[in-house]
């Protein structure tokens, strides 16, 4: 089992940063890639930015503005968000893929709300 717990999250203006950060605890090796994903009221939960292999993906929504990092040897992945705007709203959630046995992991999911 991978456990994972966001934090970071909060209330912001709109032009405002906010950085998240998921740590991860149990059995992470075989974790391969790591990532976040956003789900706002009444959509789907989608892809944010996602690091696995030393690529890097980002939702063409966020390019430019946010970024990702790891840092492997704490088990951490962060989300660094500028220049963020009301529909950057939603609530964050951390992600890990265990390439075997394969599986994904999630966290609780951290809310970020920006106003305008």
């Amino acid at each position: 089992q991978v456990q994972l717990v966001e934090s970071g999250g909060g209330l912001v203006q709109a032009g405002g940063s906010l950085r998240l950060s998921c740590a991860a605890s149990g059995s992470t090796f075989n974790i391969n890639a790591r990532g976040w994903y956003r789900q706002a009221p009444g959509k789907q939960r989608e892809l944010v930015a996602i690091s696995s292999g030393g690529d890097t993906k980002y939702a063409d929504s966020v390019k430019g503005r946010f970024t990702i990092s790891r840092d492997d040897a704490k088990n951490t992945v962060y989300l660094q968000m500028n220049s963020l705007n009301p529909e950057d709203t939603a609530v964050y959630y951390c992600y890990s893929k265990r390439s075997w046995p394969t599986r994904d992991f999630w966290g609780q999911g951290t809310q970020v709300t920006v106003s305008s």
